[in-house]
């Protein structure tokens, strides 16, 4: 059930944002790199505090509206995740944007030989520099709830703190 609520919510921004994508569209791909924790507890829990590699991609629509797809990793946890994210960029300076949004999609994780895939959901704030026409960079501060329970094993929630550059066309 929690994989077709996640499938759901995905389609469901897509297709959300597909009439907006005919207004005035800016293209972007980047990567970042940052700091996770997850709160593991039970029978096999661990310090959760691991460095996370991220690829993104997506689209800033009318300036003020940011459609993106995430995947991440992080190796403590052997953690691999999907999220389809929402911002609303608020313009605070010429070339500053901060922003605020919602995040949702999947994670795989696997702890002490256990592996498991959950919905993940959650939000995210941050601030974003447009360094030029082509370039950009941002530093999120992302609260995601984890649905992981495998094997007297629980991942409750995952924080993350990111910067992040991309390249926009």
């Amino acid at each position: 059930m929690k994989k077709i609520a996640a499938v759901s919510t995905i389609a469901l921004s897509i297709l959300a944002a597909s009439p907006a994508f005919a207004a005035d569209t800016e293209w972007f791909v980047g990567g970042g790199v940052g700091y996770q924790e997850d709160s593991v507890k039970g029978a096999h829990d661990q310090n959760g505090e691991d460095a996370t590699y991220q690829v993104r991609g997506g689209a800033i629509i009318n300036d003020h509206h940011r459609v993106m797809g995430t995947y991440s990793f992080m190796d403590k946890s052997r953690q691999n995740m999907f999220l389809a994210s929402y911002d609303y960029l608020m313009p605070v300076h010429q070339n500053i944007n901060l922003f605020a949004g919602v995040s949702a999609g999947v994670a795989d994780s696997k702890i002490s030989g256990e592996s498991a895939t959950d919905f993940v959901w959650g939000g995210q704030v941050g601030a974003m520099y447009q360094i030029n026409e082509d370039w950009s960079t941002d530093l999120t501060y992302r609260y995601l709830d984890q649905d992981y329970n495998e094997n007297s094993t629980k991942i409750d929630y995952s924080q993350q703190v990111v910067w992040s550059v991309d390249y926009h066309f």
